[in-house]
């Protein structure tokens, strides 16, 4: 492909170089950010190829001059104020060396970077660059969840390297984060059938009943109140925000029908044996980890008496060394136990305030579109986080940062048809 520089004549050749450089670093990075996306979904080595990809992602974006918006200014004063009590809290471990915690806490931050980066990437050409992202999201989505359907029903050779305790986890360590990362595509997916027409309302139909199964098989119980939730969420957003009384018609059948083919699709494979007796087991609303004064529930007391007397934090996963060896499975008191309660205030105003920006930006007609996924995915997602640690995944903070970035995004002049990602 050609590049054309009109204002590279009478420029230096070193200007000239530095131009050309900067138009191609500009022209590939949709490309590099949707392998970044891609790459999202193998997570079984650390670092992964996640954060290898947002450092060519990041380097590229400089070289082609991404432009950081205004409106994405309080996400990096978050980044500002979170990083110094990150830093603090890890000399106050006890039980594990220091580097250990510090490298965990900058790994943190690494995060909220990608939140930052993907909200101006998004800021940018928010149509253009959340599609970009959402085909990534669904490709990927779509190889985990046959990788972990194959693997669990024992089709796949090698299956052990994508199961774990009897459950799928595809490319990930654990199918409580493999779950959860497939709502988002499963979202995008959904919205394309409830407001597309034709082959896309189809194509995105099979892919929603794919990652459905994806789901399903990693019997996660929060995964599972997680892709239920979100649904219900987006089909009520979409249904009383977006749909004329046409389509809202047309929306009620297709949830009825829908309904149906999930309903068919769960009878099929609950007729198997050992997926009916492991879904009994963890369809149980409690289990032996959950109940008791130190289960899941009940140790939320003991972890609140050890956040209010220690204000800097005890460090990263230094609570599995006291009284309760597991971890507090809640991760609004695990951010005060790790980061302390400085940064346990910063991460509750990154929540509530992106929480308060996607509830604005619902109201402009041109962006709800674009938003409506991926609220959909990020509201269910902070109520997961108060019984499961959410700290560190990575989807959780891609998500956030694609609120910010609809959220920032310009106000087009004329809104030409429905712009879906």
């Amino acid at each position: 492909m050609t590049l054309t520089l009109p204002a590279s004549r009478g420029l230096a050749p070193s200007d000239r170089g530095r131009a050309w450089f900067g138009a191609s670093a500009k022209q590939v990075l949709g490309l590099i950010v949707g392998i970044w996306i891609f790459s999202g979904g193998f997570v079984i080595v650390e670092p992964s190829p996640y954060e290898v990809m947002f450092l060519l992602a990041f380097a590229v974006a400089l070289a082609g001059g991404l432009q950081l918006r205004r409106e994405t200014l309080p996400l990096l004063l978050i980044v500002i104020a979170f990083t110094p009590f990150a830093l603090i809290s890890p000399f106050f471990m006890q039980y594990q060396p220091v580097i250990d915690g510090l490298i965990f806490n900058l790994v943190t931050i690494f995060l909220l970077v990608t939140s930052y980066f993907a909200a101006n990437f998004v800021a940018q050409a928010p149509h253009t660059h959340m599609r970009v992202i959402a085909r990534a999201y669904i490709a990927i989505a779509i190889i985990t969840s046959v990788v972990g359907t194959l693997a669990y029903m024992g089709i796949l050779p090698g299956e052990d390297v994508f199961l774990r305790f009897g459950r799928a986890k595809a490319f990930f360590n654990d199918p409580n984060v493999y779950g959860p990362f497939l709502i988002l595509p499963a979202m995008f997916a959904l919205q394309r059938v409830l407001l597309g027409k034709g082959r896309s309302a189809l194509w995105n139909g099979i892919a929603y009943l794919v990652i459905f199964v994806g789901v399903f098989v990693s019997f996660s119980r929060g995964a599972w109140g997680h892709l239920a939730a979100s649904s219900l969420l987006l089909l009520v957003m979409v249904f009383f925000l977006e749909a004329s009384a046409r389509e809202k018609v047309r929306l009620l059948l297709i949830a009825l029908g829908g309904l149906m083919l999930l309903a068919a699709a769960m009878a099929v494979l609950l007729s198997i044996p050992v997926v009916a007796e492991l879904f009994t087991q963890r369809f149980s609303l409690t289990q032996s980890y959950d109940t008791g004064e130190l289960g899941r529930f009940g140790r939320i007391w003991y972890t609140l008496d050890v956040v209010l007397t220690n204000p800097w934090g005890i460090g990263p996963l230094e609570y599995g060394f006291l009284r309760i060896t597991e971890q507090p499975h809640n991760t609004y008191l695990n951010v005060a136990l790790t980061y302390g309660w400085g940064g346990a205030l910063v991460y509750y105003l990154l929540v509530g305030s992106t929480l308060a920006a996607g509830g604005r930006a619902l109201i402009r007609a041109s962006s709800r579109p674009l938003l409506i996924p991926v609220f959909a995915t990020f509201v269910p997602m902070i109520a997961l986080s108060a019984i499961i640690d959410t700290d560190h995944w990575r989807h959780w903070f891609l998500v956030t940062g694609l609120v910010w970035g609809v959220c920032a995004a310009p106000r087009p002049a004329k809104v030409q048809g429905r712009l879906l990602p």
